[in-house]
């Protein structure tokens, strides 16, 4: 579906993690309506969303007289309170959205929003978390997680690897990590293939377990 004939996206709780979520759902084109009962919240992203709401979302005649059944997607980011997040689910499950992103504080929350109606469930601090952990030794520049094993990783070329083609290197029978691809400063992006040599300073798209990406960027 293009962009602009996307149906309009619900935003519920516009603090910190909502608001980015909305004002980035509005820089990709969609429409974005944020409802949040704090009129701080409601002030500051008037501005910035197709339309804000200060009221309360676990009324589900407020939500049916807004007309967020015709949405395309709801996202719950409230965090905190639980009670609130909960009622908000339930209510937007009961109008028939199909397509609920919601934010739990910890895993009896998320049990407990996914038994309800939601289909999308983030756990937005862990995840941060987790991934500044790998972050950290400086050597990985980019990481994402997939499941508890795997992931795709940006990273220098290390050293053992400079100057030669990727055949010659075998980073996937050595070390048991695949080059997706390559991008060298001034350069396009490059898909990579068992001929692509890597320059030094090249930085590299690698997939791979977690523990294996970790070991082939200290090589």
């Amino acid at each position: 579906m293009s962009a602009d004939k996307r149906k309009p996206v619900l935003v519920v709780g516009l603090g910190r993690f909502g608001g980015a979520v909305a004002r980035t759902l509005t820089n990709m084109g969609s429409e974005v309506l944020g409802i949040d009962s704090d009129p701080h919240f409601v002030q500051e992203y008037a501005a910035d969303l197709t339309k804000v709401v200060e009221a309360d979302c676990t009324d589900g005649d407020m939500l049916r007289q807004l007309g967020v059944a015709d949405f395309e997607a709801a996202v719950v980011a409230i965090g905190t309170d639980i009670e609130a997040s909960v009622l908000t689910v339930l209510a937007l499950a009961d109008l028939g959205l199909t397509n609920i992103w919601a934010k739990a504080s910890n895993a009896k929350h998320a049990r407990i929003l996914e038994r309800i109606g939601a289909t999308h469930v983030v756990f937005p601090e862990q995840r941060m978390g987790e991934r500044v952990a790998h972050l950290l030794n400086e050597r990985l520049l980019d990481f994402i997680a997939f499941g508890d094993e795997f992931a795709i990783a940006r990273l220098c070329a290390p050293d053992p690897i400079v100057g030669l083609p990727l055949v010659t290197s075998a980073c996937r029978k050595k070390y048991h990590v695949t080059v997706v691809g390559v991008k060298r400063v001034g350069e396009d992006f490059i898909h990579a293939v068992p001929d692509t040599i890597i320059f030094p300073d090249d930085e590299l798209v690698v997939s791979g377990r977690i523990k294996d990406i970790e070991r082939f960027s200290a090589i």
